[in-house]
C-alpha cells in the first residue's frame, strides 16, 4: 500500500526561522559593524562613505554588462582571494567599488575618476 506523503503549506514554508535571541545577534553585529564604519568616517579614511558590507540587502539593482567585464571583475575576484586571502563575492565586491567611486566623486567633484571617465565617453 502506498503512503501518502504531506507536505508542508506556504505558509510554514515562508515562515520567520530565526528566533528573537539569533536576531537581537544579528542586530548587534550590525550595530558593531556599524560602530567601526563611523570609526572610520570619523578619521577621514573612508572620505565618509562605505559599503554596507556583509548585510542583508532589501533593494535589488540590475545591471548588464559586458562578458569581457564580467570575466574581469570574476580576475579581479579570485586575484583578490588569491593574492590578499580576501573571499568576496562579486556583489561585495561590485558594492565596494562603488562606495569608493562615490566617495571620490563626493571629494573631489568634476576633479573625480568617475567624471573624467563620464566626459570622455
Amino acid at each position: 500500500m502506498a503512503r501518502r506523503v504531506s507536505l508542508p503549506k506556504a505558509d510554514d514554508l515562508f515562515r520567520p526561522t530565526a528566533s528573537k535571541p539569533l536576531d537581537r545577534r544579528i542586530d548587534q553585529k550590525v550595530d558593531r559593524e556599524n560602530d567601526r564604519e563611523d570609526e572610520v568616517d570619523a578619521t577621514g579614511d573612508g572620505a565618509g562613505r562605505r559599503s554596507s558590507g556583509r548585510v542583508r540587502h532589501d533593494e535589488k539593482m540590475t545591471v548588464y554588462i559586458t562578458s569581457e567585464e564580467l570575466l574581469e571583475l570574476e580576475h579581479a575576484r579570485l586575484s583578490l582571494r588569491r593574492a590578499h586571502g580576501l573571499a568576496v563575492d562579486r556583489g561585495r565586491l561590485v558594492r565596494e567599488a562603488v562606495a569608493l567611486v562615490l566617495a571620490d566623486l563626493e571629494a573631489n567633484g568634476d576633479d573625480s575618476a568617475l567624471v573624467q571617465r563620464l566626459r570622455q565617453a
